[in-house]
C-alpha cells in the first residue's frame, strides 16, 4: 500500500482538484482522505454519502457550575487567556477563547469549576462515486486540534486500506507548513508539491519543501497555470532541478478546470482538453515512481 500526499505551500493552487483527479483516475483501487479539515472541499467533486459519521473529542473546556458558583471572581482574576466573562450577573466561560488548562478548576473555593471533553468537529467514512471509500472531517467553527483530527482520518484511511486492500491511499494535505500539514506527511510514500507562478506561490514552494525535506520524503511538483508568468515558472524548475525534486507536470491555465468544478466534475472527467491528459500522464508517472 502506498500513500500519496499531495500539498501546496499556499491556498489556491489546484491542490484539492488535481488530488480528486487522482482519486477518479486511481478508482476502485484508492481510498481517498481529505485531510484539509479546516477548510473541507473534496466532498464537492467526490459526492461521499457521509455512511458513517462519528464526533472527534480533544482538548478539555472548562465549565462553572452556576448552581454552586458563589460570585467570587478568582477564576476571572487568574485567566491568563481572559475566557472568563460576567454575562446577567454570572461568570461563563467563553469556549472560544478558553485553553482548557485548569487554572481556574484549581484555584476555585468551592470546586464549582469542571473541565469536561472538547468536542472539536466530526469525521466520516463515505461511499464516493468512483466506486471505493472515502474518510474525511470537518473541523468546528473556531476549534482548535485540527492536527490531531488530521492524524485521525489518516489513521482511520490506512485501516481501511488495509482492510480492502487496496493499492493506494490519496490524502488532500493543508496548504502552509503547519500542524495539519506535519500530520498529512507522517508516513507519506510520496509526496505532491502543487504550485503556481506567482512570487508568493514559488517563496511557498521552497518552505513548504524545507518541511518535506525535514521528513526526508521523495517529492515531485506539478506547476499549474505555468503559462501565466513564464519567468517565474523557469524559477521554479531550476529550484526543482536544483533541490532533485521530480518534474511531473505543467499544466496550462485553461477555463475547462473551472468549468468541470461548476459541473460537479473533476477535469480528467470532462470532455476532451490537455490537462486531462497531462493528468492522466502524470498519474501514470507517479504510479511509476511509488513502485519502483
Amino acid at each position: 500500500m502506498k500513500e500519496i500526499v499531495v500539498i501546496s505551500g499556499k491556498g489556491g493552487t489546484g491542490k484539492t482538484s488535481v488530488t480528486a483527479s487522482f482519486a477518479v483516475l486511481g478508482g476502485k483501487d484508492v481510498i481517498v482522505a481529505d485531510c484539509d479539515v479546516d477548510a473541507a472541499d473534496m466532498h464537492l467533486l467526490l459526492k461521499p454519502d457521509f455512511e458513517f459519521s462519528e464526533e472527534f473529542f480533544s482538548g478539555e473546556l472548562a465549565v462553572i457550575q452556576q448552581e454552586e458558583c458563589i460570585q467570587c471572581g478568582e477564576c476571572k482574576n487568574v485567566c491568563r487567556f481572559e475566557a472568563i466573562d460576567i454575562i446577567n450577573g454570572k461568570y461563563v466561560v467563553n469556549p472560544l477563547s478558553c485553553e482548557g488548562c485548569g487554572y481556574c478548576s484549581r484555584v476555585c473555593p468551592t470546586d464549582t469549576i469542571i473541565n469536561v471533553d472538547l468536542n472539536v468537529g466530526h469525521w466520516y467514512i463515505s461511499n464516493i462515486r468512483t466506486d471505493s471509500k472515502m474518510v474525511h472531517a470537518k473541523l468546528a467553527i473556531g476549534a482548535d486540534n485540527s492536527g490531531k483530527l488530521v492524524a485521525q482520518v489518516k489513521n482511520k484511511a490506512k485501516e481501511l486500506a488495509e482492510q480492502l486492500k487496496k493499492e493506494y491511499i490519496i490524502v488532500d494535505g493543508s496548504p502552509g507548513v503547519g500542524c495539519p500539514v506535519v500530520s498529512s506527511l507522517s508516513g507519506a510514500s510520496y509526496v505532491v508539491l502543487v504550485t503556481e507562478p506567482t512570487v508568493s506561490g514559488l517563496h511557498d514552494l521552497k518552505r513548504v519543501y524545507e518541511l518535506v525535506k525535514k521528513f526526508n520524503l521523495k517529492a515531485g511538483c506539478i506547476i499549474n497555470k505555468f503559462d501565466l508568468n513564464k519567468d517565474i515558472s523557469d524559477e521554479i524548475e531550476n529550484f526543482l532541478e536544483t533541490e532533485a525534486i521530480d518534474k511531473l507536470a505543467k499544466l496550462p491555465y485553461d477555463k475547462v478546470f473551472t468549468e468541470a468544478m461548476t459541473e460537479g466534475l473533476t477535469v480528467t472527467e470532462y470532455k476532451d482538453n490537455p490537462i486531462k491528459e497531462e493528468l492522466k500522464n502524470t498519474w501514470n508517472k507517479i504510479n511509476k515512481i511509488v513502485n519502483n
